[in-house]
């Protein structure tokens, strides 16, 4: 695996080697498949990733039966459905890997259990949260009242890895637009 949980929360403070030790201690690595969900729509979201390698997406189902997805988050970012995570409702989306991905997984109770050896951790995941979702809303931002082609040449501006890495379809919900018209913008722009 590519990085630690314990490399990226250094960013938010300084942690110990023993600190640090602990921590990975609670986490136990997982391989997973493109396509296979880590954690489903409707069902309680009761553990936490930490992506060494590969993407996740956030992903739900339509009225129709049609995926939307809603966010990627990829190496080196800490992905849940924060909501059901932290409160154990049911979670109005699932995560599913884009591609193969590695990662550190930590289920709620385990968690818990490192608060209280490590109360500091709390808010430093906190922190991380609060991060993400300031990243997440000036992403979604960025493609608001903007035609799908725009939207396109934003997110192979912001996110060129991951426009390499995922499949075309799960870009065209993304975006909000269907693998048809995504095929036609890329072709007119390459």
């Amino acid at each position: 695996m590519n990085s630690t949980v314990t490399d990226y929360l250094q960013q938010f403070r300084p942690i110990s080697a023993e600190d640090s030790e602990t921590i990975l201690s609670h986490f136990s690595p997982a391989a997973v498949e493109e396509g296979q969900f880590l954690s489903r729509e409707g069902k309680p979201c009761t553990q936490l990733y930490y992506i060494c390698s590969g993407i996740l997406r956030i992903v739900s189902t339509s009225d129709k039966g049609t995926d939307k997805t809603h966010y990627f988050y990829k190496e080196n970012q800490i992905c849940t459905i924060l909501k059901s995570f932290e409160e154990g409702t049911i979670a109005d989306a699932g995560i599913q890997a884009a591609c193969d991905a590695e990662v550190l997984v930590i289920a709620r109770p385990r968690l818990d259990q490192l608060f209280v050896s490590l109360p500091w951790l709390k808010d430093v995941l906190d922190r991380v949260f609060q991060r993400q979702l300031l990243e997440k809303v000036e992403t979604r931002n960025a493609y608001l009242g903007v035609d799908a082609e725009t939207r396109y040449r934003i997110f192979i501006e912001r996110q060129p890895d991951i426009a390499l890495r995922v499949p075309m379809k799960d870009i065209a919900s993304y975006l909000g637009i269907t693998p048809q018209s995504l095929s036609r913008i890329r072709r007119n722009i390459h």
